[in-house]
């Protein structure tokens, strides 16, 4: 079985963003910036304030929010590939969810089959 395997590294500025992968997975499509919803509904979940709110962040750190957000979004997403393409429907593409930005963070794209 033959494996492919890309990283793709991500300076974000902000705490928050969501960055379409897509391009890069396909290396075709652009981002799509659709994402407000996405954001206000994981912020009512787990707000970032106030900080005190985290026993996570007793550690000196402002990011348990971040945690429980990843945990909700998931980390990992499985593609179907047919004919050496993306098998999406007609909306469907893949992002990148930041919670803790302002640090450098990997994503690893790894092709598995034949």
């Amino acid at each position: 079985m033959k494996s492919y395997r890309k990283e793709l590294i991500f300076e974000v500025a902000g705490r928050r963003a969501f960055i379409n992968i897509t391009p890069e997975v396909n290396g075709a499509l652009s981002e799509s910036g659709i994402h407000q919803d996405y954001e206000e509904w994981l912020e009512q979940l787990a707000p970032h304030e106030p900080i005190e709110h985290y026993r996570h962040n007793r550690t000196g750190e402002d990011n348990g929010d971040a945690h429980l957000k990843r945990q909700v979004m998931g980390r990992e997403v499985v593609v179907a590939i047919t004919e050496g393409q993306l098998d999406f429907g007609p909306w469907e593409q893949i992002f990148y969810g930041e919670f803790d930005g302002g640090r450098r963070k990997r994503v690893l794209i790894k092709i598995i089959g034949e």
